[in-house]
């Protein structure tokens, strides 16, 4: 079964359709710039293009950089703060035509993972976490999906665990790897003692460049980069949105 995966973020919207039993992509991906400001119409444009550019009749998962309720934007990271408190899935429903599912963007890549990727197969607690702008957060028991966790927001040494752990705080502050691979480690152990995880999955662009910080983390909990990488988003919208359509839990 296919169904189309568009992955909304702060500089680009990306999508394509996706075999949902593999995990691959099907067509080449299509990316757009995401508007400047990213308001929920001119967003909502974007995601039409996308669903038009492949001809899509059928199921429809987007991520949404924000936590999402019941398909309501409790919060926006990247876009404009217009989204807070804007029906996602409803907006995106009416504007193309289709039955579309909305979940959180980290949320999307740690189902991507468990389902076709680095966490495949791993029972127990699985946490996915995407470093970037900030810190995202996916935590998975069993491969069920707990939503909208935001462990990036954790407090470490009297900050936001993504004020000083997360990839732009890395250049932002020109950390050199094994500084940022110290502070992304105290992160971690912060985050073992809370959850007890069975695997940790590292995902987000830096995940492109693990061979230059993951040996230098040494932790009891076994860490893995991401397999998907930047398509992780676009493939676990789019197992979202055929679990949705099978009535099958995220």
């Amino acid at each position: 079964m296919e169904a189309l995966g568009i992955d909304i973020g702060g500089s680009g919207i990306k999508g394509a359709p996706v075999d949902v039993a593999t995990g691959r992509l099907t067509r080449e991906r299509l990316r757009v710039p995401t508007p400047k400001p990213a308001k929920p119409r001119a967003v909502a444009e974007v995601v039409v293009r996308i669903v038009r550019h492949f001809g899509w009749d059928g199921p429809v998962g987007v991520t949404f950089p924000g936590v999402v309720v019941d398909g309501v934007a409790g919060s926006a990271a990247n876009v404009d703060k217009d989204w807070i408190g804007t029906n996602v899935r409803e907006l995106f429903s009416a504007e193309t035509g289709l039955p579309t599912t909305v979940l959180n963007d980290a949320d999307a890549a740690g189902l991507a993972e468990v389902e076709a990727g680095a966490a495949r197969g791993r029972p127990g607690v699985v946490m996915l976490l995407t470093f970037g702008t900030g810190i995202g957060s996916a935590l998975l028991m069993d491969g069920r999906l707990v939503p909208n966790t935001e462990l990036g927001h954790l407090e470490i040494r009297g900050k936001e665990a993504e004020k000083r752990a997360s990839d732009h705080a890395r250049e932002a502050h020109d950390l050199g790897w094994d500084e940022w691979a110290d502070r992304v480690a105290e992160y971690l152990e912060h985050l073992e003692v809370l959850f007890s995880p069975a695997l940790f999955v590292i995902g987000g662009g830096v995940s492109k460049k693990a061979d230059r910080f993951l040996p230098r983390i040494r932790i009891r909990t076994p860490i893995v980069p991401a397999a998907l990488q930047n398509e992780a988003g676009i493939v676990g919208a789019a197992m979202a949105a055929s679990r949705k359509q099978q009535n099958r839990p995220a």
